[in-house]
């Protein structure tokens, strides 16, 4: 593996699109008045944004010629999940009345190491960052505890790499997943992460330049948390007072997904608990 620690948007591009399209999914049957619902529906949309803003034919052109460099750069996961997913899991998890979901996001990967109860992630050992300690309880709605409950944790590093995404870091670093026992309960050691940019060398970055915004995220875990006879819950936990948690350019961040760590048990780095409650399937 090179020893070069710099993402570049089409080394991380090329590998959000060879992972979504290694995922699993089968659509069945197709619903054509639905599909063609949905795109009518998006079309008039655009065509309504045309009209609004007269758009020329130069400006039409540069659209084109950036929706292509989006698919050469393998940016299309990176775009969607960013601009575009927030309102999908929105309206996906509307009727939830457990734990919060948030965006997904392009960076991750199934069949990271296993772990029961407690897990110290795997990690350099030279590994930048806070020393975090990550725990809580996975429950039923009524806070019963839940056995056999699965958290399934990945993040960036102190730079803002992933691994699997960026060159030069151990396969599965900061990632794994942790199988709760008869209490319910994990335990998650592992380094506090950092804000980073989005890949903004690429199509994105372009866009995010045209329009003037920045290419910020806030520090955050991922997890997917999920049991036997429960709804799995996708999501994102951001850190109170960190920067960009009031302006994500996912817009992911929502208010009950902030943490406020506490100065950690042992001394060493921080430490927060956080309680997962479980919708029924």
């Amino acid at each position: 593996m090179s020893t070069d620690t710099t993402a570049t948007a089409a080394g991380s591009g090329a590998s959000a699109t060879e992972t979504f399209r290694n995922k699993v999914r089968d659509g069945g049957d197709i619903d054509h008045a639905r599909v063609s619902a949905i795109v009518t529906d998006a079309l008039t949309a655009l065509h309504d944004v045309v009209r609004k803003h007269k758009l020329t034919y130069d400006e039409y052109d540069a659209l084109k010629a950036w929706m292509i460099r989006v698919g050469e750069d393998g940016e299309w996961p990176l775009f969607l999940d960013v601009w575009l997913e927030h309102v999908v899991e929105e309206v996906a998890n509307a009727d939830r009345e457990g734990a919060i979901g948030t965006i997904e996001g392009p960076y991750y990967v199934p069949g990271a190491p296993e772990f029961q109860g407690e897990a110290t992630l795997p990690m350099r050992e030279d590994e930048k960052g806070t020393p975090f300690l990550f725990q809580g309880t996975i429950t039923d709605l009524a806070g019963a505890p839940l056995e056999g409950g699965l958290v399934d944790f990945w993040q960036a590093d102190d730079d803002g790499y992933y691994s699997q995404f960026a060159p030069g870091i151990p396969e599965w670093n900061l990632r794994g997943r942790v199988t709760t026992g008869p209490d319910g309960t994990f335990k998650i050691n592992t380094m506090k992460p950092a804000p980073y940019q989005i890949p903004n060398d690429g199509a994105c970055g372009a866009l995010i330049r045209a329009a003037g915004w920045h290419a910020w995220r806030p520090a955050h875990l991922h997890l997917k948390v999920s049991a036997p006879g429960r709804q799995l819950i996708t999501t994102q936990l951001y850190f109170d007072g960190g920067q960009y948690v009031t302006d994500d350019v996912a817009q992911a961040v929502k208010p009950d997904l902030v943490l406020h760590p506490q100065k950690a048990d042992s001394g060493n780095g921080e430490q927060v608990t956080y309680d997962f409650p479980l919708d029924p399937a």
